[in-house]
């Protein structure tokens, strides 16, 4: 079945390069920052999907806008540019940009892209980390800071196909709890990270959401969605969290940081096994315990965690977190 996946998707992606796109828009990612490196990352599309991360009156709106986030053609081979830096996107659209960090001032910035084929240039977020800052932040999405359900397969699928950027619920605790984190709305001062299973099609819509409920911005990490002769649909929930985790680890290599994140989908798991991959990196680990609540396969990990010297926290709640010192 993969391979005949692959055949097909090689199919389709023939006739997509024999018509050029039309309207072919760059969709921009946060970008962020290494101690030598500035990192810009986007996607060619061969459709403006904006308009699907607005908020929408009816059901049926909700998951036509929801579908024509899915429903993309990526343009593979179109060369963007920053300056004198060049970039090709990849099979499914994704181009990443490397420029050399000369000293910019800390906090947000924008990177100006442009697509060769259209002439379109699109300005690009990026994240300066901030030398003074104490620590990082890395943060899952997906019932940690958004209500999605992802310990039930078919209730987790209703509320990301039929919810919109004004249905969406936020949990105020952990829209809180990062604010006092990070020290600013921004982030500017200690940096967040997000990780999430979610895939890249959500990128704007989750930043939609995040905006209308004052959660801390910061660069997300995502997966994709997509059939190539390595991988069929997606690699693995843990796999591609843990390879997340070590990115923006390696990218911030004088910051220790906390993990944030849910029992749903096994956090303290992945998050165990980053602690003893990266010995003395990580002060705490805070998990919310949402449906089910923590089972014993998410017990022992703690123990493990809490037993390497780092702080832990599990309960249905951030709460009793708020206002400490960290």
């Amino acid at each position: 079945m993969h391979s005949i996946a692959v055949r097909a998707e090689n199919l389709i992606d023939t006739f997509q390069d024999d018509a050029p796109p039309e309207n072919l828009h760059l969709q921009p990612y946060f970008g962020y920052s290494t101690p030598d490196k500035i990192i810009v990352r986007g996607r060619a599309l061969a459709a403006d999907t904006t308009r699907a991360s607005n908020d929408t009156p009816s059901l049926v709106d909700n998951l036509a806008a929801m579908a024509a986030l899915f429903m993309t053609q990526e343009v593979k081979g179109e060369t963007v540019t920053l300056g004198n830096n060049q970039a090709v996107s990849d099979d499914e659209g994704y181009y990443r940009l490397e420029l050399d960090r000369k000293n910019p001032p800390p906090g947000w910035t924008e990177a100006t892209v442009k697509s060769e084929r259209s002439g379109e240039t699109v300005h690009h977020p990026v994240l300066i980390t901030s030398p003074t800052a104490e620590y990082g932040v890395i943060s899952d999405i997906d019932d940690t800071v958004m209500q999605t359900k992802a310990w039930s397969t078919r209730k987790n699928l209703w509320t990301s196909v039929t919810g919109s950027v004004g249905s969406r619920y936020v949990y105020p605790d952990t829209a809180t709890l990062l604010k006092q984190m990070a020290g600013s709305m921004s982030g500017t001062k200690n940096p967040v990270f997000y990780v999430s299973s979610s895939s890249w099609n959500l990128h704007g819509f989750l930043d939609a959401v995040f905006v209308a409920n004052g959660v801390v911005r910061g660069p997300k990490f995502l997966r994709d969605f997509g059939i190539d002769p390595t991988k069929m649909v997606v690699g693995t929930h843990g796999n591609h969290k843990g390879a997340a985790v070590d990115t923006v680890l390696a990218a911030n290599p004088d910051l220790p940081f906390y993990l944030i994140g849910d029992s749903g989908q096994h956090d303290p798991v992945v998050y165990r096994d980053a602690v003893l991959r990266h010995p003395g990196r990580i002060k705490g680990v805070f998990i919310r315990t949402p449906g089910p609540g923590l089972g014993e396969e998410d017990r022992l990990p703690l123990k493990e965690i809490e037993a390497q010297g780092v702080q832990i926290f599990a309960g249905e709640t951030f709460e009793p977190l708020l206002d400490n010192r960290f």
